[in-house]
């Protein structure tokens, strides 16, 4: 965008031209993807003032430092293009004479890619793809009217069947698009790829001209094929573009399948544990102390960006589940293989980088609830999806500054979204189905992945590394019933480069991941993290928020694609399809990460401001993490004390009063752990599993104390409320 010529005449002529009358949502989707879609963005629409702190943050005066920011927000959320006008009293619609409100931002949407008419998804998003645009042009512009109030400014959001703007009008003024004629036209997007949003504000900005006419053909030329300045080449746009709908933009088709996971699974051992034994929840409970339990209310959303989000992911948790229609719809097929193929191009359609299928294991689903309440295995199927934490943002970030929870909860959002639309589609259509997400999920995320095909097992401990984008992503979980087709786990040579490299274990800002070999810890192969330190460390990071220092300095963290460097695509290619030279590669890859300086922040790519939410205001942080990789830290795996622990010393799942960790048992039960070699000998002469696989029982008695308050979004009184 920034290579194109501009006509400051343009203000003149838009200003000009007459008002418009407020379009109205005058159609009702007719597929079921589109009326879930619908029904989406309607939740969303209840959301469109972002909740305006009682404060100003303490902001640069300078509005290019604060439009960086916010353009950086946007491409962040996945706008394809964003331009900010001021709003002239022309572009409201009739009706409305005045606002407070006078610049306007704007957001260009791509449409997600509408299925091959050989594809049952066809007849599912018939007249859906501009409709799920939409919806994901909503979610941006509601989060970023958001962000905007949590700085202490009004802002609103403006989208279809939800506007008090002239939406192509500040298009036009915003330089995204010209005007010809009656019709629109923009430089990289034909008039139907696309869709707009708008968000209002009275936070002072800097200005974009608009577009000269010539800027359209000039779009496309030499500069975009090449991908000029590091934007996304035309080559990778084309290759993309030729791929079937139901393959994800990475060559996963490539990667070896094998019949079980390349980590020892005993699946008659694994036991099925509690949603109160997860370290996030028991901090919350107190099990973790006071500190920690105050922090758990707020580490993730501590900063204005991931504050901006809560109330959209929030307001989807009440519609994860619901009711099934009483008939199947026709249009649900009763071949498995098809059926997976529509699944994944729903998937991709609606915004999900890599997606995989595998049964819901038993031992995969939470033995009980929030509230201590058995949790039966519901469904038989799993489709897992992954989210890309954003590789650029990752790039200029050390992986615990300000940003880090807000890659999180990104990836969580647009997860949540994805999984709902599609099981609210799927419910309509007389399929069961549930959406398992960060926020309530009665599934463990992890070993469905792996049956997924979607990664392995790696030294980060519990965390699956994928092929390309290594561990730089968030997951989300829909388990249905409908009839499908699984995939099969993969082997891309990760344990072999994990027993080779340490560089996450050696860059942990709290030492939580080890140096040393695998263990057995409930039934799985694993290299075992201390969960707790890494929990607390997170919990309580005061010079930033949360903490994804493993993903980013893993070697795996890099991109593939056609816009990749020349060597790390070789590299790749390598590791994906010549795994015979790995004794070879992997030695001179691992320093060659660090000579390169890979795990270095970019200052380029570093587009946020570093702010920190406290009592709803923003203020200044105490501090900034400012971590590069450390290439001389020495760490003795002798030395290295990690707790552990087990089943049957997580808490009583049906009481909720604080349940306080013994660390010291914790650090002396690591000896008493089984190695992958002991448990396949034990399991092979039929002898029973170690007491510590056994899960710590209900209490007979029935539920203690009282569930831990959360919030929620309520969309009468457009607050955050207990629940």
């Amino acid at each position: 965008m920034e290579i194109l010529p501009r006509d400051e005449a343009v203000l003149a002529r838009e200003n000009e031209r007459a008002r418009i009358v407020a379009p109205l949502d005058e159609s009702t989707p007719e597929s079921p993807l589109g009326q879930a879609a619908r029904t989406y963005r309607t939740y969303f629409a209840d959301m469109r003032d972002g909740q305006q702190a009682p404060k100003i943050a303490p902001l640069p005066e300078d509005t290019d430092r604060r439009t960086v920011d916010v353009k950086g927000y946007c491409y962040f959320m996945n706008a394809a293009l964003v331009g900010i006008c001021d709003l002239p009293t022309s572009a409201l619609v009739d009706g409305i004479d005045a606002t407070s409100h006078k610049q306007a931002i704007v957001l260009l949407v791509e449409r997600g890619r509408t299925p091959e008419r050989s594809s049952q998804a066809f007849g599912w998003t018939a007249d859906a793809v501009e409709e799920a645009a939409d919806m994901r042009a909503a979610e941006i512009a509601i989060c970023l009217a958001g962000h905007i109030g949590q700085l202490g400014f009004s802002a609103r959001a403006h989208f279809a069947g939800n506007s008090d703007v002239d939406i192509e009008r500040l298009a036009v003024l915003s330089g995204l698009v010209i005007r010809d004629g009656g019709t629109l036209q923009c430089p990289f997007f034909d008039r139907d790829d696309y869709v707009l949003a708008v968000v209002s504000t009275d936070y002072a900005l800097t200005t974009d001209l608009p577009l000269a006419k010539e800027a359209v053909k000039k779009g496309k030329g030499f500069a975009y094929w090449r991908g000029v300045n590091g934007a996304m080449s035309g080559r990778e746009r084309r290759r993309r573009a030729g791929r079937e709908t139901h393959m994800s933009r990475y060559p996963m088709e490539q990667v070896k399948r094998v019949d079980t996971p390349t980590t020892l699974i005993l699946e008659d051992e694994v036991p099925r544990v509690s949603k109160r034994a997860a370290f996030f929840d028991r901090a919350l409970r107190g099990d973790l102390g006071d500190k920690a339990q105050r922090e758990r209310h707020r580490f993730a959303f501590k900063q204005p960006h991931t504050s901006g989000m809560m109330s959209a992911m929030r307001a989807m948790v009440p519609y994860q589940d619901g009711p099934v229609a009483d008939t199947v719809s026709p249009l649900i097929g009763s071949d498995p293989a098809a059926n997976s193929r529509a699944i994944k191009s729903l998937s991709y359609l609606l915004g999900a980088d890599l997606t995989g299928i595998c049964e819901a294991k038993r031992y995969a689903w939470a033995s009980h609830d929030n509230d201590g309440k058995e949790i039966p295995v519901r469904h038989k199927y799993a489709i897992t999806m992954l989210i890309d934490q954003e590789y650029d943002t990752m790039e200029g970030a050390s992986g615990d500054d300000w940003i880090s929870g807000a890659q999180s909860m990104r990836g969580y959002l647009r997860g949540a979204e994805i999984a709902g639309i599609m099981g609210e589609m799927l419910r309509g259509m007389g399929v069961s189905a549930r959406s398992q997400t960060n926020v309530d999920s009665e599934v463990l995320h992890i070993p469905l992945i792996l049956w997924a095909g979607l990664g392995e097992m790696s030294r980060i401990g519990e965390l699956v590394l994928n092929p390309f984008v290594g561990p730089r992503f968030k997951s989300v979980v829909l388990t249905t019933d409908l009839p499908l087709e699984v995939d099969k786990p993969i082997d891309f040579g990760l344990q072999y480069f994990c027993e080779n490299c340490w560089k996450c274990a050696r860059e942990c800002p709290c030492d939580a991941i080890p140096l040393g070999d695998k263990i057995m810890f409930n039934g799985y192969e694993i290299w075992k993290t201390d969960v707790e330190r890494c929990g607390r460390y997170r919990l309580t990071n005061a010079r930033g928020s949360a903490c994804g220092r493993c993903m980013k300095t893993c070697p795996l963290n890099k991109v593939t694609t056609a816009d990749g460097p020349l060597m790390t695509r070789v590299a790749s290619w390598c590791g994906v399809n010549a795994r015979w030279l790995k004794p070879i590669l992997v030695p001179i890859a691992v320093k060659l990460d660090d000579w390169v300086g890979n795990g270095k922040r970019n200052p380029t790519k570093k587009w946020w401001l570093d702010l920190e939410v406290v009592d709803g205001v923003c203020v200044e942080p105490k501090g900034v993490n400012r971590r590069d990789i450390d290439v001389t830290r020495n760490i003795d795996p002798a030395k290295q004390k990690m707790a552990v622990y087990p089943a049957n010393v997580m808490p009583i799942p049906n009481d909720n009063r604080p349940q306080t960790v013994d660390r010291k048992a914790a650090l002396a039960q690591w000896d008493k752990m089984e190695t992958p070699a002991q448990a396949r000998a034990r399991h092979a002469r039929g002898e029973p599993a170690p007491d510590h696989y056994t899960p710590t029982p209900p209490d007979p008695t029935g539920p203690k104390g009282e569930n831990v308050k959360t919030t929620a979004y309520d969309s009468t009184s457009k607050k955050d409320v207990a629940q």
